[in-house]
């Protein structure tokens, strides 16, 4: 049925329409912060999308002060020490390459994917998207859940609230869905003042903080003194702090969104698509600047915390756990400026988990769709946003709103993340020839891997998670993949000058006659044989010309392709070669194309294809041929409705 759908009056019909509104190809078109600028965008200041990104990075100050202290308790600052140098030494290398090699929003996983050729490409992307899709998701439950913690906390929280960890949460995961059903607007301006006040806020307690271990310096030999009674000797302390910052990976998140909210920074005047180098070199001091500030406040909000807060209150249960710098904000502060830190504190968490869900909105439809591993639905943002928020209730009611218990499942995410990122970039420098870069980048990957191995065993919740999130994306993808494949599968069909010339001459004696051939077969002999063969099978007419249709496979894993078709003459036959995708979906596509041309109905003519017609099927999912005729009839059938206007296939 063409024209305009009509639109249903009952409820579902209703709902369906509100659900899939805006249902486009364009993905990126959706208005949330890491959308993809339209052309005649200027971008903004590279400080300004800083602070989009802040939302994500700056916001695990509300809850690493005291994982880390948790994790590493006495050693927390010595930890924290590791961390930054594998965030300044490991991290920003990567990330400062990947901005170079995916300069419009990509990230590390397109890079991968054009590194790895055909379905090992494919899947390295999906087994990826799982493990994003953990960060982000667990992103949006863990900072919700340290929102709560920081409510339930407050003096002033009502009574009703005690307890309420589990149902706070889902109200904060709930509300963050409904903003994205009703429409996300675009919140770099909400992001600026956010971060601002919010390191304000933060930079108020650390001063206050730094006067008072100052003014009692007795607390540094107490903590020293601590120290060199649980270990032997400073390279001891060293040791256990290498082991322990693992613990601590949570301080590194956000570089991958940094990377993904590139095409929001404004370039150069001179910038083109190709080379943006003005972007390239904003987004890398973005990201340099968005390091630097981290680093020094996960730094002395660690010796803050170490110093000044008893250990038993780290504990969870503790009045410190996951809220180590509201905690002293309280204590040396006063109840009023401590409400204040814990609003700035609950909103820029809360913001976080927005930012994250746009995230996986622009990141998701971005790659399934363009492997046909997507149904229709997944383009609307309404529909995705359920399934996450779904997934997010999920997570939140398996871990009990507990921060702790989601570190690990993060951790994971984003460790994997920084991984691949290594990885792709040491092979990229090894393509350049850059052996010293290459060898730099070879090693940030070891650490990374040591990292992530030493995260999995210590806490597996997070690879359990990332493996539900792999299988359910691998089996919808694979799912959809196969119920699409009968779908046209191309762009624009183009004929060159002796490809059009062909067949304006054959289409002055009737309807265009082509024989589907294997361009594997070339000799004159396979060409004849397989004229007389059809002429004598068929009803070709006596004396009508015949063209030879070949297509060849360059990338079956590929879901949709633009079509050139080539005209020659060889052998005393005359031959249309194409390449695409498949080879029964560009067949119809070129039918469907010379069909338009000469305003006639064509013909294809098939020989069956010897074998079981199961395999063949497979063969055709996988290699993009098999039972080559079916299919095109199929292809055929869906595409164009109208049974009078359809090409003609016959198989002999």
């Amino acid at each position: 049925m063409t024209g305009t759908p009509v639109r249903g009056t009952g409820v579902p019909a209703r709902c369906r329409e509100w659900l899939l509104r805006g249902l486009s190809e364009q993905t990126a078109r959706h208005p949330g912060p890491h959308r993809t600028p339209r052309p005649d965008q200027e971008g903004h200041r590279w400080w300004r999308v800083m602070c989009l990104t802040g939302v994500d990075y700056f916001s695990t100050l509300g809850y690493q002060p005291g994982i880390a202290a948790l994790a590493a308790g006495l050693l927390s600052p010595l930890a924290t020490l590791v961390l930054i140098a594998l965030t300044l030494l490991g991290a920003l290398p990567v990330y400062r390459r990947v901005a170079h090699e995916s300069p419009h929003g990509e990230g590390s996983i397109a890079m991968l994917e054009r590194l790895l050729p055909w379905w090992t490409g494919k899947i390295l992307v999906l087994v990826l998207l799982g493990f994003a899709a953990t960060d982000f998701i667990i992103t949006i439950t863990l900072s919700s859940a340290d929102a709560t913690a920081h409510v339930l906390e407050n003096p002033f929280a009502p009574h009703w609230t005690r307890g309420g960890n589990v149902w706070i949460t889902l109200f904060l995961v709930g509300l963050l869905g409904a903003v994205f059903l009703k429409g996300f607007r675009e919140a770099i301006g909400i992001a600026v003042p956010l971060v601002a006040v919010y390191l304000g806020l933060n930079l108020v307690v650390l001063a206050v903080c730094a006067r008072e271990i100052l003014a009692h310096p007795a607390r540094i030999d107490d903590w020293t003194s601590a120290l060199t009674a649980q270990h032997a000797s400073p390279l001891a302390m060293i040791g256990v702090a290498l082991i322990m910052f693992p613990k601590l990976a949570l301080g590194m998140s956000g570089f991958e969104t940094g990377v993904a909210v590139m095409p929001q920074i404004k370039g150069d005047p001179t910038d083109t698509y190709e080379n943006p180098a003005g972007r390239i070199r904003r987004a890398r001091t973005l990201l340099t600047t968005a390091a630097l500030i981290m680093s020094c406040f996960l730094l002395l909000s660690s010796l803050a915390t170490t110093l000044l807060i008893p250990q038993a209150d780290f504990k969870s249960g503790g009045p410190a756990n996951g809220r180590a710098l509201a905690y002293l904000a309280h204590a040396y502060l006063g109840e009023g400026f401590g409400t204040v830190y814990d609003l700035s504190t609950i909103t820029i968490l809360w913001f976080a988990g927005a930012s994250a869900l746009a995230g996986l909105l622009n990141l998701v439809p971005r790659y399934l769709p363009r492997y046909g591993m997507a149904p229709e639905w997944t383009r609307a943002v309404r529909p995705l946003v359920l399934v996450f928020m779904v997934a997010a209730v999920l997570i939140t009611l398996w871990f009990r709103a507990d921060v702790d218990r989601q570190s690990g499942a993060y951790a994971t995410g984003v460790l994997v993340l920084m991984l691949s990122a290594a990885f792709a970039s040491t092979v990229a420098m090894h393509a350049r020839g850059r052996h010293g870069a290459m060898l730099g980048f070879g090693a940030i990957t070891a650490v990374f891997a040591y990292t992530l191995v030493a995260n999995v065993l210590e806490r597996p919740d997070g690879i359990k998670i990332a493996g539900v999130f792999i299988v359910a994306i691998l089996v919808t993808s694979f799912g959809s993949r196969v119920r699409r494949s009968f779908e046209l599968r191309a762009g624009e069909v183009v004929l060159d000058g002796t490809a059009r010339r062909i067949v304006d001459e054959a289409a002055g004696a009737g309807p265009l006659r082509l024989i589907a051939h294997d361009p594997r077969e070339r000799g004159s002999r396979d060409y004849h044989a397989k004229e007389h063969e059809q002429r004598r099978h068929t009803l070709i007419p006596k004396g009508a010309p015949v063209l030879f249709l070949e297509v060849s496979v360059l990338d079956s894993s590929e879901f949709t392709a633009d079509i050139t078709v080539r005209g020659d003459e060889r052998y005393g036959v005359r031959r249309l070669r194409a390449a695409g995708p498949t080879v029964p979906n560009t067949i119809a596509a070129v039918l469907l194309a010379l069909r338009d041309r000469t305003g006639e109905v064509p013909h294809v003519y098939f020989s069956w294809t010897e074998g079981n017609p199961i395999p063949l099927l497979a063969r055709f999912l996988v290699f993009g041929e098999g039972e080559d005729a079916p299919v095109t009839r199929e292809v055929l059938r869906r595409a164009e409705p109208d049974r009078r206007r359809r090409p003609w296939v016959h198989v002999a």
